[in-house]
């Protein structure tokens, strides 16, 4: 099968993966990478050793585990973080109405150009091919719709709305009236257009920061914002980070782990309708929302995991396949280069289900075994 050609991959900092196919972790070439990783942690020149950051950001918290025989100023590379993160989300926030996407919603529609930043720039490419991918299940600008529901920062509602105010709020949706030409000009086409990049800032906040850690010569790392992550390199022991996904039910905790994913320069993000929601009666209403209807998914996914090259195309695809459900989510899946998903999915008897795209690989924790 052909596999389409993912361009947000492109021109990504030379700290991300270095082309590894997803399929690798099936094959026993696996071992020998691993080998030539333990290697390399042998030939640091003082013993490995492990080091943690944590902290908040985005509304959310992140943990950033790192193993390294260099010295390693701890405190001035957490400083570094931090601040890497704050710019990030002084650039994307929809709730800091100073941030770059704010203004950018409040401007005029029409013929001026909006200059976004570097970080901001990026993260609308990727937006955009994004939105071409899946045929618009995808569409950053769902913030009139994410509002409505009660999910943004106009506050939390009790009840669902009414079709006429879905109609009316779906009418100022479509990310193809944002216009971004080659030269990085942006504008809307429509004034009342604004962008919710929430769905892909946290996974191109894992990419900063990974970067960042490469940057610092670190080669053996993983990082995670608000289940987001991506992990390079291998643990201490050699083997590969282990991410976990939880299990997809309302009243599970953290600590429930459905199934650990083995990861080596790879990222991963899950999106779910089990963590995020508003209950009136007996109906829970999921914050994931489907951009052709302007209400919450109504198909039976409950969870998907992305693996990918990048943390931002997983983040997004995580939500796009929510919408787009296991047949074409899996369907398009299959068609891109160094992605694998995994869609669970509940039948009407509380019955959970996997529907896995080519090369995704996954182990049962020790207490489903």
């Amino acid at each position: 099968m052909n596999k389409k050609h993912l361009r947000p991959t492109d021109g990504l900092p030379a700290t991300q993966p270095r082309d590894t196919p997803f399929f690798l972790f099936k094959k026993n070439g696996w071992f020998y990478l691993a080998a030539a990783l333990i290697l390399a942690l042998s030939a640091c020149h003082s013993s490995p050793r492990e080091i943690r950051f944590s902290g908040k950001t985005m509304g959310t918290t992140y943990h950033i585990t790192l193993i390294t025989g260099q010295d390693i100023a701890a405190d001035a590379l957490q400083q570094k973080i931090d601040a890497r993160l704050a710019a990030i989300n002084k650039s994307m926030s929809t709730f800091d109405p100073d941030s770059e996407l704010s203004r950018f919603n409040a401007a005029f529609a029409g013929t001026s150009c909006f200059s976004p930043s570097a970080d901001f720039l990026h993260v609308l490419r990727v937006a955009t091919e994004l939105y071409r991918l899946t045929d618009g299940a995808w569409d950053g600008t769902l913030d009139p719709l994410i509002n409505l529901w009660g999910f943004g920062k106009a506050g939390v509602v009790h009840e669902p709305p009414d079709d006429a105010r879905i109609r009316e709020m779906l009418d100022r949706v479509g990310f193809d009236r944002i216009i971004l030409d080659e030269s990085g000009c942006l504008r809307k086409t429509d004034p009342r257009i604004t962008l919710d990049l929430a769905s892909i800032a946290k996974g191109y906040g894992v990419d900063a920061i990974s970067r960042l850690l490469g940057d610092a010569g670190v080669e053996h790392f993983i990082v995670e914002i608000g289940g987001e992550v991506y992990a390079r390199g291998v643990r201490s022991d050699g083997t590969p980070w282990q991410v976990g996904i939880n299990r997809p039910d309302k009243i599970a905790d953290t600590s429930d782990i459905y199934a650990v994913v083995p990861l080596v320069d790879q990222a991963m993000a899950t999106s779910g309708d089990y963590r995020i929601f508003f209950r009136t009666g007996d109906q829970a209403y999921s914050h994931i929302l489907d951009p052709r209807t302007g209400k919450p998914v109504a198909n039976n996914v409950v969870s998907v995991s992305v693996v990918a090259a990048n943390c931002t195309v997983a983040d997004g695809l995580a939500t796009a396949l929510m919408v787009m459900g296991p047949e074409k989510g899996i369907a398009l899946v299959n068609t891109l280069p160094d992605v694998a998903c995994l869609i669970i999915t509940r039948s009407s008897d509380g019955t959970l289900k996997n529907h896995f795209s080519e090369g995704f690989v996954m182990k049962l924790p020790a207490q489903r075994q």
